[in-house]
Protein backbone atom coordinates (compact mmCIF):
# COMPACT_ATOMS: atom_id res chain seq x y z
CA UNK A 1 0.00 0.00 0.00
CA UNK A 2 2.95 2.41 1.24
CA UNK A 3 4.67 2.29 -2.68
CA UNK A 4 1.46 2.59 -4.47
CA UNK A 5 0.64 5.61 -2.07
CA UNK A 6 4.24 7.12 -2.39
CA UNK A 7 3.63 6.65 -6.10
CA UNK A 8 0.43 8.35 -6.33
CA UNK A 9 1.46 11.61 -4.15
CA UNK A 10 4.17 11.83 -5.84
CA UNK A 11 2.28 11.98 -9.49
CA UNK A 12 0.32 14.58 -7.85
CA UNK A 13 3.40 16.92 -5.94
CA UNK A 14 4.80 16.67 -9.77
CA UNK A 15 1.31 17.83 -11.10
CA UNK A 16 1.37 20.75 -8.51
CA UNK A 17 4.85 21.90 -9.18
CA UNK A 18 4.12 21.78 -13.30
CA UNK A 19 0.83 23.92 -12.33
CA UNK A 20 2.82 26.36 -10.23
CA UNK A 21 5.87 26.73 -12.54
CA UNK A 22 3.00 27.45 -15.44
CA UNK A 23 1.18 30.04 -13.58
CA UNK A 24 4.55 31.82 -12.49
CA UNK A 25 5.78 32.40 -16.36
CA UNK A 26 2.25 33.40 -16.88
CA UNK A 27 2.40 36.13 -13.97
CA UNK A 28 5.89 37.12 -15.10
CA UNK A 29 4.23 37.47 -18.89
CA UNK A 30 0.88 39.36 -17.18
CA UNK A 31 3.24 42.26 -14.94
CA UNK A 32 6.01 42.66 -18.30
CA UNK A 33 2.46 43.52 -20.38
CA UNK A 34 1.48 45.90 -17.49
CA UNK A 35 -1.48 43.57 -16.38
CA UNK A 36 -1.64 44.03 -13.10
CA UNK A 37 -4.79 42.57 -11.53
CA UNK A 38 -4.02 39.18 -13.43
CA UNK A 39 -0.06 39.20 -12.57
CA UNK A 40 -1.64 39.42 -9.13
CA UNK A 41 -4.46 36.75 -9.50
CA UNK A 42 -1.75 34.38 -10.94
CA UNK A 43 0.31 35.03 -8.60
CA UNK A 44 -1.68 34.10 -5.48
CA UNK A 45 -2.71 31.14 -7.81
CA UNK A 46 1.03 29.93 -7.73
CA UNK A 47 1.42 30.68 -3.82
CA UNK A 48 -1.78 28.27 -3.61
CA UNK A 49 -0.69 25.57 -5.61
CA UNK A 50 2.52 25.59 -4.17
CA UNK A 51 1.00 25.40 -0.26
CA UNK A 52 -1.13 22.75 -1.57
CA UNK A 53 2.01 21.08 -2.71
CA UNK A 54 3.96 21.45 0.43
CA UNK A 55 0.60 20.01 2.47
CA UNK A 56 0.64 16.87 -0.04
CA UNK A 57 5.24 16.63 0.21
CA UNK A 58 4.85 16.70 3.87
CA UNK A 59 1.79 13.88 3.92
CA UNK A 60 4.12 11.68 1.68
CA UNK A 61 7.40 11.98 3.90
CA UNK A 62 5.41 11.42 6.75
CA UNK A 63 3.50 8.11 5.60
CA UNK A 64 6.05 6.74 2.70
CA UNK A 65 9.33 8.50 4.01
CA UNK A 66 12.62 8.90 2.43
CA UNK A 67 13.15 7.37 -1.04
CA UNK A 68 17.14 6.94 -2.49
CA UNK A 69 17.43 6.99 -6.14
CA UNK A 70 18.47 3.45 -7.24
CA UNK A 71 20.53 4.63 -10.11
CA UNK A 72 24.01 4.18 -10.49
CA UNK A 73 27.04 5.72 -11.98
CA UNK A 74 26.85 9.62 -13.69
CA UNK A 75 23.34 9.27 -13.43
CA UNK A 76 23.34 8.81 -9.59
CA UNK A 77 25.86 12.25 -9.32
CA UNK A 78 23.44 14.10 -11.82
CA UNK A 79 20.58 12.74 -9.59
CA UNK A 80 21.99 13.97 -6.55
CA UNK A 81 23.63 17.58 -7.92
CA UNK A 82 20.20 18.25 -8.95
CA UNK A 83 18.28 16.94 -5.76
CA UNK A 84 21.54 19.24 -3.32
CA UNK A 85 20.18 22.67 -5.27
CA UNK A 86 16.75 22.05 -5.13
CA UNK A 87 16.59 21.19 -1.66
CA UNK A 88 18.43 24.34 -0.52
CA UNK A 89 16.75 26.76 -2.67
CA UNK A 90 12.99 25.14 -1.81
CA UNK A 91 13.87 25.52 1.93
CA UNK A 92 13.71 29.51 0.58
CA UNK A 93 10.89 30.01 -1.62
CA UNK A 94 8.23 29.86 1.22
CA UNK A 95 10.01 32.78 3.03
CA UNK A 96 11.02 34.88 -0.19
CA UNK A 97 7.37 34.37 -1.74
CA UNK A 98 5.84 34.89 1.78
CA UNK A 99 7.87 38.24 1.86
CA UNK A 100 7.36 39.45 -2.04
CA UNK A 101 3.68 38.49 -1.44
CA UNK A 102 3.68 40.31 1.89
CA UNK A 103 5.01 43.52 -0.41
CA UNK A 104 2.37 43.48 -2.88
CA UNK A 105 -0.09 43.42 -0.44
CA UNK A 106 1.15 46.60 1.31
CA UNK A 107 1.56 48.05 -1.78
CA UNK A 108 5.27 48.42 -1.19
CA UNK A 109 5.99 47.95 -5.15
CA UNK A 110 9.31 49.03 -5.13
CA UNK A 111 10.19 46.50 -2.63
CA UNK A 112 7.80 43.76 -3.85
CA UNK A 113 9.94 44.32 -7.31
CA UNK A 114 13.28 43.83 -6.00
CA UNK A 115 12.92 40.54 -3.80
CA UNK A 116 10.31 39.06 -6.50
CA UNK A 117 13.15 39.77 -8.74
CA UNK A 118 14.99 37.53 -6.42
CA UNK A 119 12.00 35.08 -6.08
CA UNK A 120 10.72 34.27 -9.06
CA UNK A 121 13.97 32.68 -10.37
CA UNK A 122 14.65 30.46 -7.46
CA UNK A 123 10.63 29.25 -7.07
CA UNK A 124 10.77 28.60 -10.97
CA UNK A 125 14.00 26.77 -10.65
CA UNK A 126 12.45 24.58 -7.55
CA UNK A 127 8.88 23.77 -9.75
CA UNK A 128 11.11 22.86 -12.68
CA UNK A 129 13.61 20.26 -10.34
CA UNK A 130 11.15 18.99 -8.68
CA UNK A 131 9.36 17.66 -11.79
CA UNK A 132 12.81 16.65 -13.03
CA UNK A 133 13.76 15.03 -9.82
CA UNK A 134 10.56 12.85 -10.25
CA UNK A 135 10.88 12.14 -13.71
CA UNK A 136 14.35 10.48 -12.33
CA UNK A 137 13.01 9.14 -9.02
CA UNK A 138 9.60 7.41 -10.48
CA UNK A 139 9.34 7.09 -13.91
CA UNK A 140 13.07 7.10 -15.86
CA UNK A 141 14.50 4.63 -13.62
CA UNK A 142 15.38 1.46 -15.37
Amino acid sequence: MHESLANSLAALNSILNTISAILLVLGFRAIKQKKKKLHAGLMISAFSVSVLFLISYLIRYYLTGHHSYPGEGFVKTLYLGILLSHTILAVLVPFLAIISLYFAIKKNFLKHKKIAKVTFPIWLYVNVTGVVIYLMLYRFVS
